[in-house]
C-alpha cells in the first residue's frame, strides 16, 4: 500500500444493479494507513427515499463532501418542491466535486439509486473531479476496487432479483477487500427496492 493521499484511510465501496432493484455496499474500516483506527465507519449516505452516495478516500473529505451534499439535496428538495431523483443527485455531485477540481476533494463517489414509479436503476461513478460516467451495471471505487471489479464481474448477470443482487454483491464486497490491507472488518450492504430498502451488515476477516 503506497504512500497515495488517496488509499491513506483506505476503504472500498461497491454498486450494483438487479432487476427493478439495485445494492450498494461498503467496508467499515477506518485506518491510518495500515493502522486501523475503527471499525464501524460507513462510507455510504442517503439522500431523499431511493438515492444513496457511497464515498471513498480521504475521510475528512468523505464527511465534508457528504454534508455539502446533503445541504444542497435538502435545498433542491425544497426548493423544487418534489423527491430528488438519482441523476438529479449525481449531476449535484459531480457539479460539487468540478467546483473544486482546482483543489480537489480526495474522494472517490458513486451514486446508487431507483426511480420509484418506473423502477429504473441507476449507478454511476465519479473521480474527485466529477467525471460523469453511463449509467453502468456495476461500479466500484476505493483501495480494493482492482479486486472488486473482476469478482463483480463474475458474480454479476442481467435481472437478478433482490436476494441474488445481495448475494453477488456480497460476495464480491467480501472476497476482494480479503486481498486488500487497507479495507474490511465487516461491510454494510443497502438493497433498494420501489417500496423498501433493506439494510444488512456482513461480519468479515476480524484482521
Amino acid at each position: 500500500m503506497g504512500d497515495d493521499i488517496m488509499s491513506y484511510n483506505g476503504g472500498v465501496a461497491l454498486a450494483m444493479k438487479g432487476k427493478e432493484c439495485v445494492a450498494i455496499a461498503c467496508d467499515k474500516r477506518y485506518g491510518v494507513q495500515n493502522r486501523t483506527i475503527a471499525t464501524n465507519f460507513t462510507k455510504i449516505f442517503q439522500y431523499g427515499d431511493h438515492c444513496f452516495v457511497a464515498l471513498c478516500g480521504l475521510a475528512t473529505d468523505v464527511q465534508t463532501v457528504s454534508e455539502r451534499l446533503k445541504f444542497r439535496t435538502n435545498l433542491y428538495e425544497l426548493r423544487e418542491q418534489r423527491k430528488l431523483k438519482p441523476i438529479v443527485l449525481y449531476n449535484m455531485l459531480t457539479n460539487l466535486l468540478y467546483e473544486r477540481r482546482f483543489g480537489p476533494y480526495f474522494v472517490y463517489a458513486l451514486v446508487a439509486g431507483l426511480d420509484p414509479k418506473t423502477g429504473e436503476t441507476f449507478v454511476y461513478d465519479s473521480d474527485n473531479i466529477g467525471a460523469i460516467s453511463d449509467n453502468v451495471n456495476l461500479a466500484t471505487v476505493g483501495t480494493a476496487s482492482d479486486f472488486i471489479f473482476g469478482l463483480g464481474e463474475l458474480f454479476f448477470k442481467p435481472n437478478m432479483n433482490p436476494d441474488e443482487l445481495f448475494e453477488a454483491t456480497s460476495q464480491a464486497l467480501l472476497n476482494g477487500v480479503d486481498r486488500d490491507s487497507a479495507s474490511g472488518w465487516g461491510a454494510i450492504v443497502y438493497v433498494i427496492e420501489k417500496d423498501k430498502i433493506t439494510l444488512r451488515e456482513l461480519k468479515g476477516r476480524q484482521d
